[in-house]
């Protein structure tokens, strides 16, 4: 699971950097197909930086940080870090469909592959927490509330 993890994350690099590419690029886009959806304006909107700093580098910064950690196998923290990131990205998806009324076809992809983390991060934390749990009550039966095994 930690590759799978990791390789999505670097997948997540990837959408992230083209869009740190039309964030500083104002060439035409392959991305910009209408006026629904047009990754130029999403990323040159007031809303594509906090404090000066484009959240797509924000976005590369937590990928590679969900990589590494997914590689240290840090279960938790892959977890928590992809939850603050999903929460992260459903913030810009809402500025997205009711302030600006565009989409960014980057964004929506980043948008699904940190949903997909996300779910792969709690499936692997919840497999750790089943595979201690049948590891302290093995041979016994566990005692209600989940205290120490009975022989």
């Amino acid at each position: 699971m930690r590759y799978l993890i990791a390789i999505l994350a670097l997948a997540g690099v990837a959408v992230s950097a083209l869009s740190l590419h039309v964030h500083y690029c104002n060439d035409p886009q392959p991305c910009s197909i209408n006026e629904t959806w047009d990754c130029g304006i999403v990323n040159h909107s007031p809303f594509a930086e906090i404090a000066g700093l484009p959240v797509a580098i924000i976005g590369i910064a937590g990928y590679l940080t969900l990589a590494g950690l997914a590689l240290a196998r840090q279960r938790a923290l892959v977890f928590l870090c992809a939850l603050i990131g999903l929460g992260f990205a459903l913030r810009l998806t809402f500025i997205e469909e009711f302030a600006l009324q565009v989409w960014c076809l980057y964004c929506v992809i980043s948008q699904a592959v940190i949903a997909l983390i996300t779910l792969l991060s709690l499936g692997w934390l919840a497999a750790e927490y089943l595979a201690l749990k049948r590891a302290t009550c093995n041979g016994g039966t566990c005692r209600p509330g989940g205290g120490a095994c009975a022989p």
